[in-house]
């Protein structure tokens, strides 16, 4: 079982090294604390099945591969994505943000051309910005930094009671702000909940693959 122990340690952190994250970034994607992690890598415990098998898909790699003896960097680095793909990431978002407001910037033009009251348009601009927020969302999901939904929820939410308002301002409903505060009070408790991890133990892995080992 210390054999065990050591080869999923030195697996996971030869991992995590090549993809160069911190053990805290790990922790982050994992939904775990940075000081479990530590425990995992110096072979003082295990991660359960469940996490294990979260561990491989996040690496692209199999179980089966961190339960093996270890392995070369050269066959880590074949395994695992560009050292770029972080910058890769934040081009796409980006470039997805740019193409809303090219959309918008598109249809105010437009707008415009056929249109002799083009000011009053200018809200459409006002509107892009929860589209914004809603695609930073989605690809802060994807690429799997579930801390930072929390900040583009709340400027989510604070971008679509603004742009209510504005579009409304004649009427002069300032009093729809107020439904952001229960609002954000539900995000802040919502960003401190702990989902409760299975319980399962190594025990059923090691029996299944002992004879590979």
């Amino acid at each position: 079982m210390d054999d065990l122990k050591q080869i999923i340690a030195r697996n996971i952190s030869d991992l995590r090294k090549t993809l160069q994250l911190t053990q805290a970034e790990l922790a982050e994607k994992l939904n775990y604390s940075d000081k479990a992690i530590s425990k995992w890598e110096r072979g003082e415990s295990i991660p359960d099945v469940a996490v294990l098998k979260q561990i491989a898909d996040m690496f692209g790699v199999t179980v089966d591969y961190l339960l093996e003896a270890e392995h070369t960097v050269e066959e880590i680095k074949q395994i695992l994505p560009d050292k770029h793909h972080k910058r890769n990431q934040l081009i796409i978002t980006l470039l997805s943000v740019a193409l809303v407001w090219l959309i918008a910037t598109i249809v105010f033009v437009i707008v415009g051309i056929y249109t002799n009251n083009v000011e009053k348009f200018w809200i459409i601009y006002i509107y892009a910005l929860p589209v914004t927020f809603v695609v930073l969302l989605v690809f802060n999901s994807i690429w799997g930094y579930p801390k930072l939904n929390y900040l583009f929820i709340t400027l989510l939410v604070w971008s679509i009671l603004a742009s209510v308002y504005i579009s409304l301002l004649p009427y002069k409903i300032w009093l729809i702000f107020i439904i952001g505060i229960p609002a954000q009070i539900i995000i802040f408790l919502w960003s401190g909940f702990k989902f409760e991890k299975p319980k399962k133990i190594i025990t059923a892995v090691n029996e299944n693959h002992g004879n590979d080992l």
